[in-house]
């Protein structure tokens, strides 16, 4: 008991929400649950108690709890989903010929009974009362017995029956890859309420939105069983399994054939574990002493990779450290099982069966969701680009770092995702940034905007306000947000203190537009021995310019046409070579015109932003080569 209370008040401590907005508020839950999986039939019963806190200034009448489960039964909202989308994911379909015509059909729509995923909630009390519920899909409705006022706390407490379903997206029973249990989104979670209202999203297949808090869990499971997961494992020493301290052996009494693990997670807004009777748990020190663990199937195929993953894993974990800020959990848990790869607290659950490349490369990017996402709390269902987009450009830099490119291949990190969203861009089905995560279209125009777009966002805020502003940038973001909601106004807020710019313009041309970004050279002109550039503004997005002028002689300079709308200049990005800052160019204005003091036939190009960092859609009409 004097152990936990420590950690709680440790927690208290370490983890004080610190979100400078004036009048923030967040909820605050405090979970109590009790487990029983049965290996054999993938079913669970379970007891929760949650200490929800209303910290906001209204009076609740109502509260949501998300059963995701639910999720994965024929007729489901996902199921429906998976069979009107034009393009399903690959991963929830089978496809088949039928008459030489390609057919795909709902994974989930032919789970039987016994494969199905289920919560069902019986004896759900507020206070020791019982309270009135009602299941709509992945939704729990509670009518409350008694209203929770503002800054008032009140108990809920319920029993639940939980069905593992087979493997069909992220959580599940038996996966491709022989993991016998991925248990992600499995508990019934209060869902989210904030300065915007409910977020009771039915679950279709996206992200998440989660309230903080702490979880206190035990969860009685087969002793053959090793678990890895969310959290701190409180009774190692009883349980073993590679968790216990240097020089004890552990011995469990032969009757026993269940093993109950004891885990706390102080601060985080999700709990996740995997667990599997043939699981290799290796554990070793990473930066800060923070113990970072291993879980991955005893197959011969993967050990190596596996075993060379766990010192890169160290690797990427201070490269993040030194780029946003220190990790502040003292555990972290790569654990084969899942579907492909998706971060939870402290944890992320990875397929196992891939090169040596792709297994750091996914680590890498999930590891850095624990600061975008599981630190700086974004809603991931109404802002996606915020956890995918900013996680996908620090995972590329660490990559970059961890495993650098062979000589001669691609320096820039950021091509791939500038080269999809110039893709997207041009095939007409881009919509707005700000779209809800389900409400896309297609598969493909979500993942290229959540992923690369959203990449693309900070890569060329870089260009904008410059790459030492950006970092620091996102260094300030990580201080003054850590443990809280962020929205995107709050990362703009950040680059404009750091930097001095106005950016309201990037993030709504960028974020709540389609509007592209398309500059070009419309003439070179020579007159009286000096040479006139005449540009022109053929997209919607206005951006600052940089232009680089190579002579034939060899020599190089650049011209700086800053944005009007930013009322600032950011500083020469080429220390090496002389800039001119010329007048500003205002939006309205399609065409703008700048003379220099050399003749025409002394320059060999002309280039609009050499660096690439631009998200230009047209690069052809970029440059002016003398013939």
């Amino acid at each position: 008991m004097k152990k936990i209370l420590l950690f709680t008040l440790f927690s208290i401590l370490s983890f004080g929400q610190n979100n400078p907005n004036p009048g923030y508020w967040q909820q605050h839950v405090d979970y109590k649950m009790e487990i029983d999986m049965n290996v054999k039939n993938y079913q669970y019963k379970g007891k929760q108690e949650l200490a929800y806190t209303n910290n906001s200034s209204d009076t609740l009448y109502k509260v949501f709890y998300h059963l995701y489960p639910n999720a994965f039964q024929p007729g489901s909202e996902m199921d429906s989903r998976l069979k009107t989308i034009a393009d399903p994911d690959k991963r929830m379909v089978r496809t088949f010929k039928v008459a030489e015509k390609e057919v795909k059909e709902s994974r989930i729509e032919t789970l039987k009974p016994d494969e199905i995923g289920y919560l069902k909630i019986n004896n759900f009390k507020q206070n020791g009362s019982e309270a009135k519920t009602r299941v709509v899909g992945t939704i729990l409705e509670v009518t409350l017995n008694q209203p929770i006022l503002p800054n008032q706390k009140t108990i809920f407490t319920l029993d639940f029956d939980g069905q593992v379903p087979l493997q069909v997206r992220r959580s599940g029973r038996n996966s491709d890859e022989g993991v016998a249990l991925s248990m992600t989104q499995w508990y019934p979670k209060m869902a989210e309420y904030d300065f915007e209202g409910w977020h009771a999203d039915p679950y279709i297949g996206r992200e998440f939105h989660g309230v903080w808090g702490n979880f206190d869990v035990k969860i009685t499971i087969d002793k053959n069983y090793t678990i890895g997961g969310t959290g701190y494992l409180q009774n190692k020493n009883e349980i073993g399994h590679g968790y216990q301290d240097k020089g004890i052996e552990v011995k469990h009494p032969k009757k026993t054939k269940t093993l109950t693990w004891h885990f706390i997670a102080p601060n985080v807004h999700d709990f996740a574990w995997g667990a599997d009777d043939n699981y290799i748990h290796d554990m070793i020190l990473g930066p800060n002493n923070v113990e970072l663990h291993f879980f991955y199937k005893n197959k011969a195929e993967i050990l190596e990779n596996w075993k060379n993953l766990q010192p890169k894993t160290a690797e990427i974990l201070d490269y993040l450290n030194k780029s946003i800020g220190e990790y502040p959990y003292k555990q972290y848990s790569v654990i084969q099982g899942g579907d492909g790869g998706m971060e939870y607290a402290m944890c992320t659950l990875i397929t196992g069966n891939r090169s040596f490349g792709s297994l750091v490369g996914v680590t890498a990017h999930e590891f850095a969701h624990s600061w975008f996402q599981h630190i700086l709390a974004s809603n991931e269902s109404k802002h996606e680009w915020m956890d995918e987009g900013f996680t996908s450009f620090i995972s590329d830099l660490a990559m970059q770092t961890v495993l650098p490119s062979k000589e001669g291949e691609e320096e820039n990190p950021f091509e791939g995702a500038y080269s999809n969203y110039r893709y997207l861009a041009k095939t007409g089905k881009e919509q707005p940034l700000s779209t809800h995560a389900d409400r896309y279209d297609i598969n493909m125009a979500y993942g290229i905007s959540a992923y690369s777009k959203g990449e693309v966002f900070l890569a060329q805020l870089g260009y904008v306000i410059g790459i030492e502003n950006l970092m620091k940038t996102l260094k300030r973001y990580y201080s003054d947000y850590k443990f809280t909601h962020p929205t995107p106004n709050d990362i703009k807020r950040t680059a404009e203190k750091i930097s001095g710019a106005n950016l309201d313009w990037y993030l709504v041309d960028w974020t709540q537009t389609t509007n592209t970004i398309d500059y070009a050279i419309k003439e070179v002109i020579e007159n009286n021995k000096k040479t006139t550039i005449s540009l022109e503004r053929l997209g919607r997005m206005p951006m600052p310019l940089d232009i680089l002028v190579v002579y034939k002689d060899g020599t190089q300079e650049t011209f700086y046409i800053p944005n009007t709308l930013m009322r600032w200049e950011k500083p020469n990005p080429y220390q090496t070579l002389s800039r001119t800052s010329l007048k500003g160019w205002d939006w309205a204005y399609p065409t703008y015109s700048f003379e220099i003091e050399k003749s025409k036939s002394n320059i060999q190009a002309i280039v609009i932003d050499p660096s690439g960092l631009m998200a230009d859609v047209e690069l052809e009409n970029n440059v002016f080569e003398n013939e």
